[in-house]
């Protein structure tokens, strides 16, 4: 018999091994679905990862007494072809290896749920109509025609079905003739006849019903590569430089402004592909990205654009899947994180959008993968494949690697139609709340600024990281402060229905109409959410046409479009938003931005917090004056005289990123050395306590002083689960493999402790 190593979509380490019964060797290949058994009842569908694989021989060792293993059989193969590419397999692997994450973890998030279940996904069929055979000729057609002339309705009906199936004359009807097919719903439409006169048509046997595979994908869309803008000549010279380094770099990064046309240059670079015969993936950190951009890319590029992310249906998922492995797969794929998993069968170019954004790294569940490492790898697994990372405010790492030689550079400085970049205002709001001058979180120059736009019928956003209506809520009597009880953060206030929420494990409660600890009913507020920046502000400009993005009000996927829709037509004139705003979105109207309170990103405890609150902060302004003039950002801050605010003020990238970069060097952070996290979770505290302290002690033997902690997170305890945190540095240049070889052994070692039979243990490799 002839044996396979199957991977199964459960979070256990490695392959598992089945026999292939006779008969159905010629059907298993690497990459094709099978559906196979584990323990008594239990039946999974795997991919075929190794085929065919030896066993060790056991015989000698059975007749030792050792217990013989047995081998379970494939009990179905699922698949005519490959669902899975050799590219694909071998990013799986690396995903697995370098974030040190099962397997299956990566199967289960990179295949539609309706690839991963025997019968998950069902073909969309639509019922068609058609001339019955009988009556494929000009004499049987004219005869029923006339035996039909009381039954007006249905005679219509059939004249309509002949008209619409491309019948210009019946006397030339003939069994050869070729017919348009036609819907039912279409032909129902058309003649706006009830079911019951098709039905009429049926029992004549004049008309038949057949279904058909229609699929949910949309191919209607025509390509125009006329309409591609052309690029002015700071463009343009970006374009001819980004293909010089591309000869000579696997990967280029395009640092410039923002407003400064990258998408065009983007643009022309798909079309060269195209040209060229190869595919192109899209990579952008937002959703609400993509909907703004479809449109763009669909006006230049037809039906030949896929696209690809969380928001669509599990349904339509599986059919772009299954379009990619087909002989006409999309050309350009654009999407979110989870598009770097798809199939591509002649990929050229990968471009990464904003690259610099955290929402490119995934969190939990596992795998937590980073998708611009991962579109990086996947790139060179094609031969002369390249990749492009663009951004107005590069991520340390790449900026370094681009400094170093081993990414090429492009910087393209100016704004499209030589804009100037917004004016950046530093407004002191510590020395205005003393002097009470503030109208709550808004400062009197901010307040004057979205006046002044909005009276001449512009727009203005307002930028507030934190969704909800108040982080918190606290009874003003004694102090009490609602908390989840499975997670140890303070509840957050939803005033709309209001509930208190953990962001963290979803619990919510109603707001207490008293204190539990006190019985006042003084129950109130603190801090600002953008749920209360809206109600704040609606108060200050009731006649403001007012719209908010953030989590609460972007759950579904046509509450994006809806929100961008409606503030780049000027249905809505402010809109306030968190980070989500930040991310590339184009609007022609905003004149004036609002960055509420910077302190709330510059504090957090985190050595990325200067990072990114400079990112935030200058793609949140770039939003400002992007067509026609100037554009004003007001910057409130209690911290003015931090450099990082300056640095914002003057847009000045370089000198952030020179400041930054010896402080990086110093402290043993990246880009100079890798981090992995070690979390360690357990329902007990004493026992994640033990668990974390005996880790620590067991790598700091072989790792020495690269080990931290462990020590407690910011957020210590989640869904009742305790949580330590052991924190890796790992220099640049270290034998990586190795290091997992031995966190592994490590963990395996302590893992024989009976204590820790429920000790759940997982990796964060180069977490944000």
């Amino acid at each position: 018999m002839t044996y396979a190593n199957i991977i199964l979509p459960l979070p256990l380490e490695g392959l598992f091994t089945y026999g292939v019964p006779e008969g159905m060797e010629p059907q298993v290949q690497i990459g094709v679905r099978v559906s196979v058994p584990l323990g008594k009842s239990k039946r999974y569908v795997g991919i075929v990862a190794e085929y065919p694989v030896t066993i060790p021989d056991t015989t000698a060792a059975a007749a030792a007494g050792a217990k013989r293993i047995v081998y379970k059989n494939i009990i179905e193969v699922l698949d005519a072809e490959p669902v899975l590419l050799p590219q694909q397999l071998r990013l799986w692997r690396w995903i697995a290896d370098y974030y040190m994450s099962p397997i299956g973890e990566v199967y289960k998030a990179a295949l539609p749920s309706g690839l991963k279940a025997e019968d998950g996904y069902r073909p969309r069929t639509e019922l068609y109509v058609r001339l019955a055979d009988k009556y494929r000729n000009e004499r049987s057609l004219t005869l029923m025609m006339d035996a039909m002339r009381r039954a007006t309705k249905q005679l219509e009906v059939l004249m309509a079905y002949l008209w619409l199936a491309g019948v210009d004359d019946v006397e030339k009807l003939t069994a050869d003739t070729s017919l348009r097919e036609v819907t039912r719903e279409e032909l129902m439409n058309v003649t706006h006849a009830t079911i019951g006169v098709i039905r009429g048509l049926l029992e004549r046997k004049v008309l038949v019903t057949y279904e058909k595979e229609v699929g949910r994908l949309n191919h209607s869309a025509e390509a125009h590569p006329d309409s591609m803008k052309p690029l002015n000549e700071a463009q343009a010279d970006a374009y001819n430089h980004i293909l010089v380094q591309m000869m000579g770099h696997p990967v280029t990064l395009l640092h410039g402004v923002t407003s400064s046309g990258k998408t065009e240059i983007y643009i022309h670079l798909i079309q060269k592909s195209i040209e060229e015969h190869k595919q192109v993936l899209y990579l952008l950190p937002e959703i609400a990205l993509t909907v703004q951009i479809t449109d763009r890319l669909q006006a230049v590029f037809g039906s030949r654009l896929g696209i690809y992310h969380s928001k669509y249906s599990d349904a339509e998922r599986v059919e772009i899947w299954k379009k990619q492995l087909s002989a006409q797969p999309y050309d350009v794929i654009l999407g979110a994180r989870s598009a770097v998993f798809l199939p591509f069968q002649r990929l050229g170019l990968v471009i990464i959008d904003e690259e610099h954004e955290s929402s490119f790294k995934q969190q939990d569940p596992a795998p937590r993968y980073h998708a611009r490492s991962a579109a990086i790898v996947l790139a060179q697994m094609y031969a002369g494949a390249k990749t492009l990372l663009g951004t107005a405010t590069p991520s340390m790492e790449s900026y370094y690697n681009a400094q170093q030689g081993k990414y090429g550079l492009v910087e393209l400085t100016r704004r499209y139609k030589d804009i100037q970049l917004p004016a950046i205002e530093v407004v002191d709001i510590k020395d205005l709340y003393r002097r009470k001058m503030m109208t709550g979180p808004f400062s009197p120059r901010l307040l004057s600024a979205v006046r002044e736009a909005l009276q001449r019928g512009e727009q203005a956003i307002l930028f507030q990281n934190r969704r909800g209506f108040a982080p918190m809520v606290e009874c003003r009597q004694c102090g009490w402060v609602p908390k989840c009880p499975d997670c140890d953060v303070s509840l957050t206030y939803h005033k709309n229905m209001n509930v208190l929420t953990c962001h963290y494990c979803g619990y919510t409660m109603r707001v207490p109409d008293k204190c539990p600890c006190c019985e006042s009913e003084d129950i109130r507020g603190r801090g600002y959410g953008t749920e209360k920046i809206e109600d704040e502000i609606r108060s200050v400009f009731p006649e403001a046409r007012i719209a908010r993005m953030d989590l609460d009000t972007t759950r579904t996927r046509n509450a994006y479009e809806r929100l961008i829709n409606d503030f780049s037509t000027g249905k809505s004139n402010l809109l306030i938003g968190t980070q989500m705003i930040s991310k590339g979105l184009d609007f022609d109207k905003v004149s004036v931005v609002g960055i509420l309170n910077a302190d709330s990103m510059l504090n957090y405890p985190d050595f990325r917090a200067y990072e990114q609150s400079f990112m935030m902060m200058s793609q949140v302004a770039g939003r400002a004056g992007r067509k026609g003039r100037q554009g004003l950002v007001i910057l409130q801050t209690k911290s003015s005289g931090l450099p990082v605010i300056q640095q914002v003020v003057r847009n000045d990238y370089r000198d952030f990123f020179t400041s930054l970069l010896e402080e990086r060097r110093d402290f043993h952070y990246p880009p100079f050395y890798h981090l992995v996290y070690v979390y360690l979770k357990h329902r007990d505290e004493n026992t994640v306590n033990s668990a974390g302290l005996e880790l620590g002690s067991r790598l700091r033997e072989i790792f020495g002083t690269r080990v931290l902690g462990p020590d407690k997170p910011a957020v210590a305890r989640v869904k009742t689960l305790s949580i330590r945190k052991i924190v890796l540095k790992l220099e640049n240049g270290i034998d990586y493999p190795l290091v997992r070889q031995y966190l592994r052994k490590v963990l395996d070692a302590m893992m024989t402790d009976r204590r820790y039979g429920a000790l759940q243990v997982y990796y964060d490799v180069d977490p944000l």
